[in-house]
């Protein structure tokens, strides 16, 4: 099936049953609160747990990525302690807006929103080279508030101006794309267990199901839920369309070796228009 892109400018419909809400802020805001050494000992978030690293001997296939620009940590802060996801920059109107997981920004059925979060583009070692971004709303598929919905494990994060600049202007962004079938050849960068700093894989992917992708790359520990599959790279412009991010089924796979995305269908469509739809408000 042709892959379907879509355009930057797209006529908004509000998808019912959506619910964006801003973060809470604690005492002094999340930037006050993450020090290098809170980013340093962050974890992977909860259920990212279940994605071991490699075995001994286990072929690790991911490589370090020199590059990561539109690629990012989602650093959380909870009473459980501090955690990380990864996100990306998609291209929106806006200009503000990361796609992620939603296990990733809302923790599901009986569950809510995460607070506290910052995204750390390009994150290596504890350092922001491109500054830390702070959120304004968060937005995930009620079929993932109401029943954590593996079909629909996506979300969308609008992130507030840094320094008086959106950050699509500063990074770029990839396409979204929808309807896209299941097989391509995509690149995928997200950051491990360590969050050291970002790894990336290249590979194919296949149909698991009517609702999920596989991927097959060892390396994709913890903390790489959320993670884009960019299939039409342009290496020189770095452009490329979101096809999947790890999440889905078994919240992005229990092994290091095999990872999952949601089918990005017409229901991520939607909420897509509607995270498009809040950014004007």
């Amino acid at each position: 099936m042709k892959l379907r892109v879509l355009a930057i400018v797209i006529a908004v419909a509000a998808a019912a049953g959506c619910a964006a809400v801003p973060p809470h802020l604690a005492a002094g805001g999340p930037l006050g609160y993450w020090t290098r050494s809170r980013l340093l000992a962050a974890r992977p978030l909860r259920a990212l747990g279940y994605r071991q690293a490699p075995s001994p001997g286990q072929s690790a296939n991911a490589r370090p990525a020199a590059v990561a620009l539109r690629v990012g940590a989602l650093f959380v802060h909870e009473a459980g302690g501090d955690h990380f996801c990864t996100a990306s920059v998609v291209a929106s109107p806006g200009k503000d807006l990361l796609i992620t997981a939603a296990h990733c920004i809302h923790s599901g059925k009986g569950g809510s929103y995460r607070q506290d979060l910052v995204f750390i583009p390009d994150y290596r070692d504890g350092q922001a080279p491109f500054g830390i971004w702070t959120v304004k709303q968060l937005l995930v598929a009620p079929q993932w508030i109401s029943e954590s919905d593996p079909g629909l494990d996506v979300g969308f994060v609008t992130l507030e101006p840094h320094d008086g600049q959106n950050i699509q202007d500063v990074l770029g962004a990839n396409q979204l794309g929808t309807d896209s079938g299941y097989q391509y050849l995509v690149r995928v960068t997200g950051y491990p267990a360590s969050a050291d700093a970002p790894i990336t894989c290249i590979n194919w992917t296949s149909r698991q199901s009517a609702s999920q992708l596989r991927f097959d790359c060892g390396g994709f520990t913890g903390g790489t839920s959320g993670s884009p599959w960019v299939t039409h790279f342009n290496p020189r412009t770095r452009n490329g369309t979101i096809v999947g991010v790890i999440g889905g089924y078994q919240e992005g796979g229990d092994t290091a070796a095999i990872s999952y995305s949601s089918y990005l269908g017409a229901a991520v469509q939607r909420l897509y228009q509607q995270a498009v739809a809040d950014q004007a408000q």
